[in-house]
């Protein structure tokens, strides 16, 4: 049986269930998942609340994360057994997150997800052009998000978030900006904004590879990028992490958790986990995962021990893709390293590049750094 986690505190886990299935995949998607379209979503859901039972004993979880896929995909009542198990299991987590498909969502999936005590929602919206999302290979309209949105406010939801992808072949400053104002304009909580990442082997990388489409240029990524900063701080929304922005209060705490480094349990095909100092990454195959829930056996199927090194470097670089960045005092704490010495030289070289700030009690990236974040992060994950 797994040990109990003693209270529910910071170290409490945070709790993520996958959910892959989806209306149809969206052409930039690398996340494991599958068309529901033929598949046994009963079997799924069944399969889903087995290994959910099996950490039942953890006493306590800071925050539930329902994702995909798309969770939304599944039928009212579907979705709604799963939420009920996970509630009633650990009905004191602080913060419950559903993904939702804009174009799947309507009141009866939301008065139910009001209900059962979803406290936060999070819409792939991605664009407001709709030559845009048929580029991306997504389902909705422009129509479909602003209502879905608003059904949601009306239902009394009052903390809702919104995804954002920019630099799409053929966008411009104009068009970006345009998403930005229309995302305002709904009263959100939450914007996430990502440069479009063209992930190998999906159908949108094949058809940058064969010219199809053309990717957006360096410098106008990175206008888009800086535009989306300034235009989310004039409007109230605090930038806390590389590609996170929120207004007071509203930062997602999940995601907060990974920053952090802390840990959390992952439910689902492909779903991983960091849990009692250990790394795990359960089967990305839908039917192989259902089969070893309905034997009893683990779906697990990868596992790794960091040692120290991997623990400091990776709760490095995790906490300063915040704009918290590196508390030292709270880094010595939970990795026993001293921050200053461990990273002495890629900290003296970005400080002296005007990359990093640097206090004396936190680091953290100068908003130049922001942009190129990965760059001097990698400098980060090895000493």
């Amino acid at each position: 049986m797994i040990p109990q986690a003693t209270s529910l505190d910071r170290e409490a886990p945070g709790l993520y269930l996958h959910v892959p299935f989806c209306t149809s995949k969206c052409r930039y998607c690398g996340f494991y998942s599958q068309p529901l379209a033929g598949r046994d979503a009963d079997r799924l859901v069944s399969a889903l609340v087995r290994e959910v039972q099996e950490y039942r004993n953890v006493a306590a979880v800071r925050t539930i994360y329902i994702g995909g896929g798309s969770p939304t995909s599944l039928p009212v009542h579907r979705l709604a057994g799963l939420i009920e198990t996970v509630a009633s299991i650990w009905p004191q987590a602080q913060e419950f997150t559903v993904e939702c498909n804009p174009g799947q969502v309507g009141v009866e999936m939301l008065s139910m997800l009001a209900r059962r005590g979803v406290n936060r929602l999070s819409f792939g919206v991605q664009s407001f052009h709709a030559a845009e999302l048929e580029l991306l290979g997504r389902r909705h309209t422009t129509d479909d998000a602003r209502r879905s949105i608003e059904h949601a406010q009306d239902l009394g939801f009052d903390n809702v978030g919104i995804d954002l992808i920019f630099a799409i072949p053929g966008s411009t400053l104009a068009s970006w900006e345009y998403c930005l104002r229309s995302a305002l304009a709904l009263g959100v909580q939450h914007i996430s904004a990502y440069s479009l990442s063209f992930e190998p082997g999906t159908p949108l990388d094949e058809a940058r590879r064969l010219g199809q489409i053309e990717s957006v240029d360096e410098e106008t990524d990175r206008a888009m990028y800086e535009m989306t900063i300034d235009c989310l701080a004039s409007a109230g929304f605090a930038q806390y992490e590389v590609s996170n922005f929120a207004r007071d209060g509203f930062a997602c705490r999940h995601n907060q958790g990974y920053w952090e480094n802390r840990p959390y349990i992952g439910i689902g095909p492909s779903a991983a986990s960091y849990w009692q100092a250990e790394r795990t990454a359960n089967v990305a195959d839908i039917d192989t995962y259902i089969h070893r829930m309905e034997a009893g056996s683990s779906p697990i199927e990868e596992r790794d021990r960091p040692n120290r090194a991997d623990r400091i470097c990776e709760t490095a670089v995790l906490n300063l893709r915040t704009r918290k960045g590196v508390d030292l005092i709270e880094f010595h704490r939970r990795t026993g390293a001293n921050f200053r010495e461990v990273f002495e030289l890629p900290l003296r070289r970005h400080e002296r590049a005007g990359l990093l700030e640097v206090t004396a009690d936190r680091v953290r990236l100068a908003r130049t750094a922001l942009a190129v974040a990965d760059s001097v992060l990698c400098d980060f994950s090895a000493f």
